[in-house]
């Protein structure tokens, strides 16, 4: 119900707190966590809707208690079967080995345990409605109330190599992992040397017990009689029960030093190994050739440890002196290593399963964290920006972007909620910004329509003949170019700009009639040939006039179509117009429209002449 981070608190600390009772379960805390997390996605997945899926959870939950659960007992001690445990009847059988009767064992006992636990999961998913989910949801206290608008946000973006999620994550997980290697490392090894401390005085003292128990003058005696006698017999009970007093002696003896060797003096029989008899000559091992000196001129020795035919010991000698002070021979104790090595195995387990647990609890809290208080609100607020800026000029979009942008709501209590108020603020000043810009950029636009008509009026006021020719004129472009579009001709030159620009210059195609003088452009009869001339020069004079004022104007103006039109609006196709009879399409588009309209303008007049 909760998801990751509440499912791994619960698992973790309820082995902590068993543990005051039984500490052996704070090793387990790794399954509670390792169940709590694969629950979850198991849950994500929909496996307890169904009963395949509920199967599947109880193999996976099985895998993980009684599988991986097996493990840590079988690496931290020693483990013996109980002939009639279920794991002793397994290896009975002769058909599996100890480990694997350990593993299978603890599978099968782990069946019933995680059946019954599923099917309370599926009871109790099937008893609380999943609109009550939300309250076991650490994100549902987290930073955002619009949490579906802020997770939709994350869609579309850009793609990238790394997240900022996975790169907190990794600089989390390493920094986690570099410490805590270094913590159980250090940690095992300052138990090693301690422990290893400890049973070098355990060696020690069990050979000074052993040393004590000899009398120096008699040890030559003891090897003439060749390990018979009452007092050699005493002697040698004596030391066997000093080492039996003591499960972490291996072997117990007493050599005398000769340049030949080892000389046997008493060397008590172990459960597993018969003693040597008195008099037994064994030669020196490789790890004592370099305390050979020493041995031989009796002086005192650190402990020493070996690997030879007896195994990997750790020894200590304790020298015995006679009446006289002279060293007579040592008594020696030895210290099983394995046994040393399978403490540090147990204590590395111990450490490595105890880090393991809080390493996944407080990666899940970081993923977390990171999660709801870093990435999510900062990819909400990219996501909201984006499309924001995606809007354009459009005032509508960006009015509706910046309503979701400050619909998110982000309450991280942090530098991230500043920003994200400061984003908010910016978003909307920039909003006002635009609208206002495009209300002044209307009202640029009306007053430069304005001035257009104007200019038109007045030359249109000097001909007495035109019949409200600008109009009407402006009226037929706009109809040709939307006809133009909704066919689709020319649809890479005709954008909505062109439009714009063509309908808005189409009342100064004539601009240039104010040039013309009143006799020829108010004549009522039939123009003569140098009349005519004169007028086609209104197309030229146009053109100049149209070139001075976009002369005067920054950036891509709309009076270079009025230029267009001014200049070419009495060329012809076929290439007899003027005045520069251009023909076909190196007649610009605009004023290909704007000679339709013309010559349609003059048809449908009383005048009847193209103006």
């Amino acid at each position: 119900m909760g998801g990751y981070l509440p499912g791994v608190i619960v698992g973790f600390v309820t082995n902590i707190i068993k543990s005051i009772s039984d500490p052996s379960s704070l090793y387990y805390g790794v399954l509670n966590v390792l169940i709590a997390l694969f629950a979850t996605a198991l849950s994500r997945r929909g496996w307890f809707k169904k009963i395949a899926g509920a199967v599947g959870a109880v193999i996976v939950f099985v895998l993980i208690g009684g599988g991986i659960g097996a493990l840590i007992p079988w690496f931290m001690e020693e483990l013996s079967f109980d002939s009639e445990s279920l794991s002793g009847m397994l290896y009975q059988t002769g058909f599996f080995g100890y480990f694997a009767s350990h593993m299978l064992s603890s599978i099968i006992m782990d069946i019933p345990d995680k059946v019954i636990t599923v099917l309370l999961v599926i009871m109790i998913l099937r008893m609380v409605p999943e609109r009550y989910y939300r309250f076991f949801h650490f994100d549902s206290w987290a930073y955002v109330e619009g949490g579906d608008e802020a997770i939709s946000c994350r869609e579309g973006h850009v793609k990238q190599r790394i997240s900022l999620k996975h790169k907190i994550m990794l600089v989390f997980g390493f920094s986690l992992i570099a410490t805590a290697v270094a913590a159980v490392g250090l940690s095992t090894g300052i138990y090693q040397s301690s422990i290893t401390e400890e049973y070098s005085r355990i060696a020690q003292d069990c050979a000074e017990i052993a040393a004590g128990l000899l009398d120096g003058d008699r040890i030559d005696e003891y090897l003439e009689s060749g390990g018979t006698g009452e007092e050699y017999e005493k002697v040698k009970q004596q030391l066997s029960k000093v080492l039996n007093s003591s499960v972490d002696i291996e072997y117990l003896y007493v050599y005398k030093i000769e340049e030949d060797g080892c000389h046997v003096v008493f060397d008590p029989d172990t459960e597993d190994t018969p003693g040597e008899a008195a008099g037994t000559v064994i030669p020196f091992d490789e790890g004592f050739s370099e305390r050979v000196p020493d041995l031989l001129a009796g002086r005192e020795m650190e402990p020493v440890i070996t690997n030879d035919q007896y195994g990997f010991l750790l020894t200590a000698y304790q020298p015995v002196y006679d009446s006289t002070g002279r060293c007579v021979c040592y008594a020696g104790a030895d210290v099983e290593i394995g046994r040393l090595r399978a403490m540090r195995r147990s204590f590395l387990v111990e450490m490595s399963s105890v880090f393991l647990g809080f390493f996944l609890l407080l990666s899940v809290f970081a993923i977390w964290l990171v999660e709801y208080r870093i990435t999510l609100p900062i990819d909400a607020m990219t996501g909201a920006v984006e499309k924001y800026s995606s809007a354009g000029n459009d005032q509508e979009e960006l009015d509706i972007n910046v309503k979701k942008l400050r619909a998110l709501k982000i309450r991280t209590g942090d530098k991230v909620e500043r920003l994200y108020v400061a984003v908010c603020k910016m978003a909307l000043n920039q909003a006002e910004q635009v609208r206002s810009i495009r209300k002044l950029s209307d009202s640029t636009e009306k007053m430069q329509d304005g001035l257009i008509v104007t200019m038109a009026d007045m030359v249109e006021n000097r001909d007495s003949d035109t019949g409200a020719h600008i109009q009407k004129t402006a009226a037929y472009v706009k109809i040709i170019v939307e006809g133009l579009r909704k066919k689709g001709y020319y649809a890479e030159k005709i954008t909505p700009k062109f439009m714009s620009d063509v309908v808005r210059s189409a009342p100064l195609h004539d601009v240039g009639k104010i040039n013309i003088p009143d006799a020829v452009l108010n004549k009522p009869g039939k123009l003569t040939e140098e009349e005519f001339e004169i007028m086609k020069t209104h197309t030229t004079a146009g053109k100049q006039i149209m070139e001075k004022a976009i002369s005067t104007v920054e950036g891509d103006s709309y009076l270079k179509e009025a230029r267009n039109m001014a200049a070419c609006h009495h060329e012809r196709w076929d290439g007899r117009g003027y005045p520069e009879k251009l023909h076909g399409e190196r007649i610009p588009l605009s004023a290909r429209i704007m000679a339709v309209a013309n010559v349609f303008d003059a048809l449908t007049s009383p005048r009847g002449i193209p103006g």
